[in-house]
């Protein structure tokens, strides 16, 4: 019999369907191949809830699980009601133009804020920064991107960075190696980018690679062809993953795939081709969302071993332990010096952030 307390991480990361979990649930998550849990807002009730949710995976085994969250600001936040609403990145972008210095500090401070709220109720990391640049092309990225301009991305990508660090979390740059110049979607589309690899790396490679020297903890791929690279999408590439991503650029942290769930993912067959195809290609982690009962058909079929240097990656992705709750968050002055920061950012945005960080009710849907 597996002793739950003492199961390696997997390379798998599920979510699940509500609130707490049901005793389903904890089977699935007591699995060997799992190794994580993505939460969705359907999860979030509020801080309480979700903190109580937390402990309740992290206490299943040891290494506790991975819990990971897309919680970037503008219209990818997860968590609304009891949570500061952080501006979307092309607003910051914005600054950078007039006042690249205050871009910098609102970048870090929105960093800061984004996961000290996180780690508050036991989160370990976000999907966050996207490293993407705003070609106003795709409306699948759109305003979640900082810039056109691949120094603008950087610069406050890692701003943002700094800041989620500071706040006892590791930031995991997408979508590999640029989703924002293609027009579709990747979620209801399979997107083809016919731009080579030299015309990339002059442009939307740029932040990734900058990130990279600076010790990025973890990337995520996009689902996207780039036929004049490798014929398949980059999340199931070899070349870019294991030749490029790796061996050129000497990327050292966690690679997660997108969700298999995705159209852009269907080129590589069911879901256990799916998840072979992108472990073989060099992901560490895969990715299957809202689909239970693939992940399920998942778990039955895997067979994958996972390798000593995936599990170094992993460990790299644990939030920094005994955050301080939520509560006493809320009464920090940097906590509140970060708020205040953002709240002052625009008009249109200043009706939707918290000047007054002990009332955090702002729930937008």
């Amino acid at each position: 019999m597996i002793l739950a307390s003492h199961l390696a991480l997997g390379p798998v990361m599920a979510d699940v369907e509500g609130l707490a979990l049901s005793d389903a649930e904890r089977q699935r998550l007591l699995h060997p191949s799992i190794g994580g849990v993505i939460l969705f807002q359907r999860n979030y009730q509020s801080p309480e809830q979700v903190a109580a949710l937390c402990h309740e995976i992290h206490a299943l085994r040891s290494p506790h699980l991975l819990i990971g969250v897309d919680h970037e600001g503008g219209r990818v936040q997860r968590f609304r009601a009891g949570f500061t609403p952080i501006p979307a990145m092309r607003a910051i972008g914005e600054v950078w133009d007039t006042h690249p210095s205050r871009a910098r500090r609102l970048a870090r401070d929105a960093g800061y804020v984004l996961g000290a709220e996180l780690r508050s109720v036991g989160v370990d990391f976000s999907f966050a920064p996207v490293l993407d640049l705003d070609y106003r092309n795709s409306g699948v990225i759109g305003d979640r991107a900082f810039h056109r301009d691949p120094r603008a991305v950087s610069d406050l990508a890692h701003a943002l960075s700094l800041g989620l660090n500071e706040a006892g979390m590791s930031a995991v740059g997408k979508h590999f190696p640029g989703h924002g110049f293609v027009v579709a979607d990747s979620h209801l589309a399979v997107p083809v980018d016919e731009r080579g690899l030299a015309d990339l790396e002059f442009s939307d490679i740029q932040p990734f690679r900058h990130l990279i020297d600076l010790g990025l903890a973890g990337i995520m791929p996009a689902h996207v062809i780039y036929p004049h690279v490798d014929p398949n999408p980059a999340g199931f590439s070899r070349r870019w993953l294991t030749e490029i991503l790796r061996g050129q650029y000497g990327f050292e942290g966690v690679i997660f795939s997108d969700d298999l769930t995705m159209e852009g993912a269907s080129v590589a067959g069911g879901i256990s081709q799916r998840a072979e195809a992108a472990l073989q290609a060099g992901c560490d982690m895969v990715l299957v969302c809202n689909r239970p009962d693939l992940a399920d058909e998942l778990l039955r079929h895997l067979k994958w071993s996972m390798p000593a240097t995936a599990l170094v990656h992993l460990a790299r992705m644990h939030g920094r332990p005994h955050p301080p709750g939520h509560g006493v968050l809320l009464m920090s002055p940097r906590y509140v010096e970060a708020v205040r920061h953002l709240a002052g950012l625009g008009q249109a945005d200043r009706e939707l952030m918290l000047v007054d960080p002990t009332n955090t009710c702002g729930n937008r849907g």
